[in-house]
């Protein structure tokens, strides 16, 4: 009989199971917004595939965990000091590249002892000063946002009626800030973060980040004039090319997608006008290998860990 019980357990070892579909219930990423966004199939570029319904090989038994234990490392990790370039950018006021410029100033106070020299050091419970301002090393936050026409991008506008701030105030208590620029009539992709060196690197002419834009014109674009806007010309403040341009809609060609790489103040709209056409409709459908997918207008997503990390690699355009 034992003889026999071995061979069945043989047979069926613990790890031949029927598998169940649980994609529905395990999500790998909760959003705060639920409903689906309002981003379109056809320039933007293909759909991510969904990773949810994926079938896992392999042995799926138990790990053994083992107590852990206290090291004297572990209890003095809190009294690690870092660099003091680096807590200034965590702070969110500028870059680590910047906030060396600062310090060799003479604007940066370390427990109200001005702090000259390069590579000083200090702990998070030390009182650092910016020009006066009080300083604190904060969790980093990363979101994008969907945002709406008629908005401000801008922290503070007194002559604004509504600013991209009020729409994310929920959002943490941190205090972030938009990663560059969408005028007041241009929706879209927007990113929020309080990491300096991540701003500097996202915006920086130098890194030419990819930008695509979903373009409705008031009459219907020509094959000539999409030629030119590929070829490229002079505007008053230099040579400008497309990327990539196509129609989104060949029934309708006054819907078209561009793709720039530059960070020109109104950029595509100038190019337009540039050749006699006047912009009905902007809108930003990809930054940075952020898009709005599965946020509506007006609301927002923090990213998710992969997101944050290949934007600080640099790994997408």
């Amino acid at each position: 009989m034992n003889k026999q019980n071995n061979r069945n357990e043989k047979q069926n070892p613990s790890r031949n199971f029927e598998r169940k579909n649980y994609s529905k219930q395990s999500r790998s990423r909760n959003f705060r917004d639920e409903e689906n966004g309002d981003e379109k199939k056809s320039f933007y570029g293909k759909r991510t595939e969904n990773h949810s319904n994926r079938n896992f090989k392999g042995n799926f038994s138990k790990p053994k965990f083992s107590k852990r234990q206290n090291t004297s490392e572990e209890k003095t990790e809190a009294n690690d000091k870092i660099r003091l370039n680096k807590f200034i950018a965590d702070s969110g006021k500028c870059s680590r590249r910047e906030a060396d410029k600062y310090i060799s100033a003479g604007l940066v106070s370390v427990n109200n002892k001005t702090i000259t020299e390069l590579g000083s050091k200090v702990s998070i419970n030390d009182s650092v000063k910016f020009n006066g301002e009080l300083l604190s090393s904060e969790k980093k936050i990363y979101l994008v946002l969907n945002k709406p026409k008629d908005y401000i991008t801008s922290v503070n506008d007194p002559h604004a009626d509504r600013t991209v701030m009020e729409l994310i105030k929920s959002a943490c208590k941190e205090r972030i800030y938009p990663v560059g620029r969408l005028d007041k009539m241009t929706s879209g992709v927007l990113l929020f973060t309080n990491d300096g060196d991540l701003t500097k690197k996202l915006t920086h002419p130098k890194y030419n980040k990819k930008k695509i834009y979903h373009v409705m014109l008031n009459k219907a674009l020509t094959k000539s004039d999409m030629n030119k806007i590929s070829v490229g010309f002079e505007l008053e403040d230099g040579f400008i090319n497309s990327d990539a341009i196509s129609y989104v809609d060949m029934d309708n060609k006054k819907q078209i997608g561009i793709e720039v790489h530059s960070g020109r103040n109104r950029i595509v709209r100038r190019i337009f006008e540039h050749l006699g056409y006047r912009i009905q409709k902007l809108d930003r459908v990809y930054f940075a290998g952020l898009t709005k997918k599965k946020i509506t207008r007006g609301r927002w997503r923090f990213l998710d860990e992969k997101e944050i990390s290949m934007l600080k690699r640099g790994a997408y355009e």
